[in-house]
């Protein structure tokens, strides 16, 4: 049974859930800052470029979007695929495949896209969530590995208030806290630590509108369309994904198709106004939704806002702000985002290893590739394989000898569902040469859903009667009966 979750006029009404919202919203704000910075450098653009695109992606998102209190902006899954753009052709047509990126986002969501979520099996699921949080937690190594021990005493310090206050009190939100005791330590101490300011320029400045100085015109297109396609489909994948995790989390239920539009509106309004696009971040989703408790609108539309006031108006006060604080908080969140129940020696001992070998394949893929969406493609992928083995035995054949009318018969009765799996068997399991001369294949167990199974159906028939043998086939359903109907003998021979 789903819950409701609170509704945005509801938490204005409601001091405590408008306090606990626009809190959650403060500390994705403050966690967004470096993360975007870095994801600019990696995409081979100004920082601001970054900054200004988890602002408009965040609040678009948050005032359209379908997936309440999930957190959009600027993803590194986002900044590879589009970074050679910026390296080979300039600012212009990287903006110009950010804007593509979004209409073919709109697009998709237009013919449904968002629908083949439910196709996506646990075991991926489960290995998306679990690379994720490996991802997120390699992700604080170079804050970790070579530093003074003052930044491992902030860490641990981080980590501690994070653990004990959830249990004192629930009004603010404890990576909040663990930021604002970090940082006090740092300022009262003067310890030279690395800051959020060490990680770039922060912008002084509003976005501005920018509409790429590009030709209209194929060569234009061909030039950026094939990474704002592949933008377009790791980005709605990432967010449906993330979306649905949300779901689970929160027992509720998300509009996936009005969230891919917003997706793709989120990316247009991005690209114009000089943004380097994105997608949802399932990190920062998770501080917002587990670590902070959030559920509405408020606290995504709140992380947008104060993440373009904190770099505009607070720049300075940011930028003071020690990484070890924002990594303690990254790996909190990434502990409390891996599934441990499914690498538990019960689980996996229950668990048929196919599905534990889709999820470890996930995994593997998404670390090595440092992409979420190749790793869950290729876990599909192996999960449709596996699952084509495991059906391609379901079709049965019984083969009874008589007589019919005097003579010599023999009965095949076929059961079972037939496709291009488990139709491929179907051939096998008749006894050609040892049949008397009259044999009846009897289908009424059976259904047959595709042209492989009429094909594979069309081979027995001509086999039979190259041997001279009367072959009456009965039973199939109007379904099947219709589309044997139609393509018996049209499909070709072996």
């Amino acid at each position: 049974m789903q819950r409701n979750s609170p509704s945005v006029r509801s938490a204005l009404r409601d001091p405590k859930i408008l306090t606990k919202e626009v809190l959650a919203g403060l500390v994705v704000a403050l966690a967004l800052i470096p993360e975007a910075i870095s994801f600019s450098i990696l995409a081979g653009v100004d920082p601001r470029l970054g900054l200004f695109s988890s602002f408009i992606m965040a609040v678009t998102t948050a005032v359209i979007g379908g997936r309440p209190a999930m957190i959009s902006a600027a993803t590194g899954a986002v900044a590879i695929i589009i970074a050679p753009v910026a390296r080979d052709h300039g600012l212009d047509f990287f903006l110009a495949t950010v804007v593509l990126a979004g209409i073919f986002q709109i697009l998709l969501a237009a013919l449904g896209v968002a629908k083949l979520m439910r196709f996506i099996p646990r075991s991926v699921m489960i290995g998306f969530v679990n690379a994720l949080a490996i991802i997120i937690f390699l992700a604080q190594m170079p804050y970790l590995i070579g530093v003074s021990i003052p930044a491992y005493a902030l860490v641990a310090i981080g980590l501690v208030v994070m653990v004990v206050m959830p249990k004192l009190t629930s009004v603010i939100p404890a990576p909040l806290i663990a930021i604002v005791i970090v940082s006090a330590i740092v300022i009262f101490w003067g310890l030279n630590v690395q800051t959020v300011g060490d990680e770039g320029e922060l912008p002084q400045s509003l976005p501005e509108l920018l509409i790429p100085n590009v030709a209209l015109n194929m060569t234009t297109f061909s030039i950026i369309a094939p990474y704002a396609l592949a933008m377009a489909l790791v980005g709605l994948l990432e967010s449906l994904m993330t979306a649905k995790l949300v779901d689970e989390i929160t027992d509720t239920k998300s509009a996936k198709t009005r969230e891919s539009f917003a997706q793709g509106i989120g990316n247009v309004i991005s690209g114009i106004f000089g943004g380097m696009g994105g997608c949802a971040m399932i990190g920062q989703t998770m501080i917002n939704v587990k670590g902070s408790g959030a559920r509405t609108r408020i606290s995504t539309f709140t992380a947008g806002v104060l993440l373009l006031f904190l770099v505009v108006v607070l720049g300075d006060l940011v930028a003071t702000i020690p990484m070890a604080a924002l990594v303690a908080v990254m790996i909190m969140v990434s502990v409390g985002t891996f599934n441990w129940h499914s690498v538990r020696p019960s689980t996996l001992k229950q668990m048929p290893k196919t599905e534990t070998f889709v999820m470890v394949t996930t995994v593997v893929v998404v670390i090595v590739t440092h992409n979420l969406a190749i790793g869950v493609i290729v876990g599909i992928v192996l999960e449709m394989v596996m699952f084509a083995r495991r059906v391609a035995h379901f079709a049965e054949t019984t083969r009874t000898v008589g007589e019919q009318d005097g003579v010599g018969a023999v009965l095949y009765t076929v059961k079972g569902e037939l496709f291009f799996a488990s139709s491929n068997d179907l051939t096998t399991q008749f006894e050609y040469t040892d049949d008397p001369e009259n044999v009846v294949i009897d289908f009424s167990e059976a259904h047959i859903w595709d042209p492989s199974t009429v094909a594979a159906l069309d081979s027995i028939l001509d086999k039979y009667h190259r041997l001279g043998k009367s072959v009456e086939v009965k039973g199939m359903n109007d379904y099947s009966s219709g589309l044997y109907g139609r393509l018996a003998g049209r499909l070709g021979s072996e």
